[in-house]
């Protein structure tokens, strides 16, 4: 199977399927360090990066902000000193779909460019 950070998101539609509990078993192994979270009964892809400084927080923070915009797929992004948290899901579909977990992966292929905390 293709690595998830060479795929591209495929346009998300109200009412297109979320990804299944066997899917998520294939995907989630993929995104390691991605946490399944539910907020207001929203499944939900998150993960916290550290930093060694606003600076690079900020460098990722729009490095995460243009890929997303480049494939069409946005997340919730929360900027702070050394620290930020990224969350993926499909809003159109309130669910999780392939593409979070594609973009988690690209979000991911992106923090390995910066040095580690």
């Amino acid at each position: 199977m293709e690595d998830l950070t060479e795929q591209k998101c495929e346009a998300c539609r109200v009412g297109a399927p979320s990804v299944t509990p066997e899917e998520i078993k294939e995907l989630q192994p993929k995104v390691a360090d991605w946490q399944i979270i539910v907020e207001d009964g929203i499944p939900k892809l998150g993960r916290n990066f550290k930093f060694k400084d606003f600076k690079d927080a900020i460098s990722f923070t729009d490095a995460v902000g243009a890929a997303a915009e480049e494939e069409g797929h946005h997340p919730r992004i929360t900027t702070e000193w050394g620290k930020v948290a990224v969350t993926w899901w499909t809003h159109k579909i309130g669910n999780l779909h392939k593409n979070d977990f594609i973009m988690a992966a690209k979000t991911d292929a992106i923090y390995k460019k910066y040095p580690q905390p």
